[in-house]
């Protein structure tokens, strides 16, 4: 398989097909130079996690309205932010999310670390969320590989392994896919790639 191609193919193809979410900066957006706001992009991956885009998107909307930034959500009474999770269930989340949120503002001047070594010093940061935050708002070259890109790596590269057994294979095949050239947009795309078009039932 040439790397090379596949990538260009499915950098081409986001370009065209990019999904337009409330805390991305598109493809044409990006190139110009505009960046992910990282306390957005952090936000949405955690919310995201065992939660659909439909249903987190008005959480986001409220949560970046009324608070929209990260010294701002620091800064907030925990029965506030606990009620006005309320809906999105596991609750450990909302408490993570404080609890990074206090460490960026005390601990980092309201700044997040722009590494993904630097993310996952902050509580509630597992690799997952700290790789894509590294990739989308600070375009570092991380290996972001959630559902959705395991599916795309078994697919593309004929992986017979069923999970969980094939998640050490599938996380090297997307690691070898991975340049400095566009890593922001190379996660995003295989993330769209794998909610759109390669679909648990209708691939």
């Amino acid at each position: 398989m040439n790397a090379s191609r596949l990538r260009a193919q499915l950098l081409a193809w986001y370009d065209a097909n990019a999904r337009d979410l409330p805390w991305r900066v598109r493809p044409k957006a990006h190139a110009a130079g505009i960046r992910a706001d990282p306390y957005r992009v952090w936000l949405s991956e955690v919310m995201l996690q065992q939660t659909t885009v439909p249903h987190a998107t008005p959480y986001f909307l409220s949560f970046t309205a009324r608070w929209p930034t990260v010294r701002d959500l620091a800064a907030e009474a925990n029965g506030e932010v606990m009620a006005a999770w309320a809906g999105l269930g596991y609750y450990a989340r909302a408490r993570n999310l404080l609890a990074c949120a206090r460490a960026v503002a005390g601990g980092h001047g309201g700044l997040f670390p722009d590494s993904e070594v630097g993310l996952r010093a902050l509580p509630g940061l597992g690799p997952y969320t700290a790789a894509a935050v590294a990739a989308i708002a600070f375009d570092e070259p991380t290996n972001v590989v959630d559902g959705n890109v395991e599916r795309v790596m078994a697919r593309l590269f004929a992986v017979e392994t069923p999970l969980p057994d094939a998640k050490p294979e599938l996380k090297s095949l997307a690691a070898g896919l991975v340049r400095h050239e566009r890593p922001g947009d190379w996660a995003q795309a295989l993330m769209d790639l794998g909610a759109t078009v390669c679909r648990p039932k209708a691939p």
